[in-house]
């Protein structure tokens, strides 16, 4: 038993003192964040409770990129609270409205929607709206791979139970 503890000591002293070279420097990372925006508008019956925003030319918006807007609700303990659109709200009489969007590469479409008179909604859900506009890059994936193909493709890894 001495033995075999001598032996394994000595193993292991010897591989945790192999030291080798170096080997040569990776190729640089890349880093490529998304854009964001913030926008306050108005949906009012002025402006047929919809509002479009042009993107400020600083963001470049490609077709497979994806774009996602947030409302601001309010402040908890110091931190912003933002809820992603489309969100659908409940009023006191049983009626619904919702705030969502559509977007092209230039700029976003905002809705206010119901399913009774918006007129009859206060100032707090309609005027000085603040929304987050996020642009995140992406690209499309090649859709036309079989499931054999993604299964013996190094790209993936499938982790068993």
């Amino acid at each position: 038993m001495k033995q075999l503890f001598i032996s394994l000591l000595a193993v292991g002293l010897l591989s945790a003192s192999c030291v080798g070279p170096e080997g040569p420097p990776g190729d640089p990372g890349i880093n490529i964040l998304g854009k964001v925006i913030e926008v306050s508008i108005d949906l009012n019956q002025s402006n047929n409770y919809e509002q479009l925003v042009t993107l400020p030319l600083s963001i470049e918006v490609f077709e497979s990129d994806v774009v996602l807007v947030y409302r601001h609700e309010g402040v908890f303990d110091g931190a912003d609270i933002w809820t992603p659109l489309p969100a659908t709200y409940f009023d006191q009489g049983g009626g619904t409205f919702l705030y969502t969007f559509n977007h092209t590469y230039f700029d976003v479409k905002f809705f206010l929607d119901g399913n009774f008179n918006l007129n009859v909604l206060g100032n707090q859900w309609t005027d000085n709206q603040l929304f987050r506009i996020a642009v995140v890059p992406a690209e499309f994936g090649n859709s036309n791979l079989s499931m054999e193909e993604i299964e013996n493709s190094i790209n993936f890894e499938f982790l068993g139970n």
